[in-house]
């Protein structure tokens, strides 16, 4: 139900009172480094603030068995024996408005090099507007906002009139099982938000992943009769430049798919790493490289790995030079299909009215070539599920950073929305 002016104004006045104790608490998060299958630390840090704000908090480990089963789990490469999801739970005695989900995830990507960092990565540097390290805008911003929107409803003199559950999830970056073991433990709710950084914009639908392990092999020779050998790192550069025609083949098919028709590039294929070569020299009898290739939604994950396969089973007849090469292929993390949130959910509507009530601005609607956690909330729960966050800049990259007064902006969205989507009566 709508929100009075004067809850508006309370509610938003309360995360304006809280912002400086926000700051400091998503510095906390950011010093704590939260690569993959480390996230424990700051997965504790997160209990802890669960806890002390009135969580009803559960720790549990993702159960690698059980996601290899499930539809919504992709192909671990770690046994996250080290690492837990984080969940936070409220609930009335009586319900009477819509429950929520407010997710985010803490793991990180790497570094790259710390030394071309201009502060370091995990220092949490505070300048002007913004806010640097690893981890800041994707998105230990977003989880601040969530903890801080629902602890400023309460500071507001309100309670939620609906079941709320705050999950802090790991192992986004690679996979999305964090998310996956939430949904395998039965989350559910009427609706999903995931702050995730769309620079104050509803993502409203998202690319399908698959992300790839190949090994090419060579012939090894020495280098005084380079002939007789073939290099298997020139063979992977090969390969690579089969998956671009793919990668171009796929991005055609844009025009079929309404918004992705807008993208420059929505199949996105990354190749993220690569080694190969066993001496400085010898002609190089292996190389393995990662990547990742995108596609539309309601395309089935397993019809686009399966033309992945197809490729490489050819690909000796696409390049004669390939015929020894051997690729093998293996699935090493999302393997996912894309989303749509079609317009004109109630779930959008009340947030477009909570971000209107900050900002004075409509909420402007755009897509991500990319994975989102929110699509397994979609695609496999069917929940409406909003992804919606804070203006940052280089996100995965150097000088990663996110912006404070639009984090502010977001906070008061957020808690906005949850109370008008909850709603709320006096504590």
């Amino acid at each position: 139900m709508p929100l009075s002016q004067d809850a508006i104004a309370a509610i938003t006045s309360a995360v304006d009172a809280q912002f400086e104790n926000q700051v400091a608490f998503l510095q906390e998060i950011v010093r704590a480094p939260s690569l993959r299958g480390e996230e424990a630390g700051v997965q504790r840090i997160v209990s802890g603030a669960l806890k002390e704000r009135g969580y009803e908090v559960e720790t549990y480990p993702l159960d690698v068995a059980a996601l290899k089963e499930h539809p919504a789990g992709s192909p671990a490469t770690i046994d996250y024996a080290d690492t837990f999801n984080v969940s936070g739970r409220k609930a009335p005695a009586a319900s009477s408005g819509r429950s929520l989900i407010l997710n985010a995830h803490v793991d990180v990507v790497p570094t790259a090099k710390p030394d071309c960092w201009t502060r370091p990565p995990f220092s949490a540097s505070r300048e002007g507007d913004w806010l640097f390290g690893r981890g800041a805008g994707d998105m230990k911003a977003g989880l601040s906002a969530n903890l801080f929107a629902v602890a400023a409803i309460e500071a507001a003199g309100f309670k939620l009139q609906a079941p709320l559950e705050f999950q802090s999830v790991i192992d986004e970056e690679v996979t999305g099982n964090g998310t996956a073991a939430a949904i395998l433990r039965g989350a559910t709710a009427d609706a999903v938000l995931i702050p995730e950084p769309t620079d104050e914009e509803l993502t409203f639908a998202n690319s399908g992943v698959i992300k790839f392990r190949i090994t090419v092999q060579g012939v090894p020779a020495h280098p005084r009769e380079p002939e007789s050998g073939l290099s298997a790192i020139e063979a992977a550069y090969l390969v690579i430049q089969e998956l671009k025609v793919l990668e171009a083949r796929w991005n055609a098919e844009k025009l079929d798919h309404p918004g992705f028709d807008q993208l420059a590039n929505p199949a996105s294929l990354n190749i993220g790493t690569i080694s190969g070569g066993e001496w400085p020299a010898s002609i190089p009898f292996e190389c393995r490289f990662e990547g990742r290739i995108g596609f539309y939604p309601g395309d089935r994950p397993a019809d686009r790995m399966a033309a992945l396969e197809k490729m490489l089973s050819e690909i000796g007849s696409l390049d004669p030079r390939l015929e020894q090469a051997n690729p093998r292929l293996e699935w090493i993390g999302t393997c996912q299909a894309g989303y749509r949130l079609e317009a004109g959910t109630d779930a959008e509507a009340v947030l477009a009215s909570a971000h209107g009530a900050v900002t004075g601005a409509s909420l402007n609607r755009s897509i991500m070539a990319c994975y989102l956690d929110a699509a397994l909330y979609m695609n496999h729960c069917g929940i409406p599920s909003l992804t919606y966050g804070p203006l940052t800049k280089n996100i995965h990259g150097i000088d990663e950073c996110v912006n404070l007064p639009s984090l502010k902006r977001v906070t008061q969205t957020i808690a906005l929305f949850a109370a008008a989507w909850c709603g709320i009566a006096p504590a």
